[in-house]
């Protein structure tokens, strides 16, 4: 990934250049085709995306729960909590994303704590919204 492209999305904006190169190390960009599953409800978490562009649809229990586009980043809280997908992500349009693997994400909420907080930030809103 190139670490310009990074200052892009809104996740990594305000990260230093420095800190965008380290990541940039750690993050590929994929591209995925219209109706493919990016995760699946039960299944363990093993990556986490940023969707660049494109659209993807969240459904639980196979009723749709939300919507995501460029900028949304799915897959955080089965690596952070070590648990299973609780829900399936399929993309609704060709998807060009952002993936780090498990073992990369864990570097990164090492060397790069920022990112971290956000993302357990995130999960903690997520979790709200779930309960409510």
């Amino acid at each position: 990934m190139d670490d310009a492209g990074l200052n892009e999305v809104p996740l990594f904006a305000s990260l230093s250049a420095h800190d965008r190169r380290e990541l940039a190390q750690r993050i590929d960009e994929i591209d995925i085709g219209e109706g493919e599953r990016l995760v699946r409800q039960g299944e363990f978490a093993y990556e986490f995306f940023v969707i660049l562009e494109g659209r993807a649809e969240v459904t639980r229990d196979g009723q749709r729960v939300a919507g995501l586009g460029p900028g949304d980043f799915l897959g955080e809280m089965g690596i952070v909590g070590h648990t299973v997908r609780n829900a399936s992500v399929t993309t609704l349009t060709p998807v060009r994303a952002l993936v780090m693997s498990e073992q990369d994400f864990r570097g990164m909420a090492r060397s790069l704590p920022r990112v971290a907080d956000r993302i357990r930030a995130a999960i903690e809103e997520r979790a709200r919204a779930l309960d409510a």
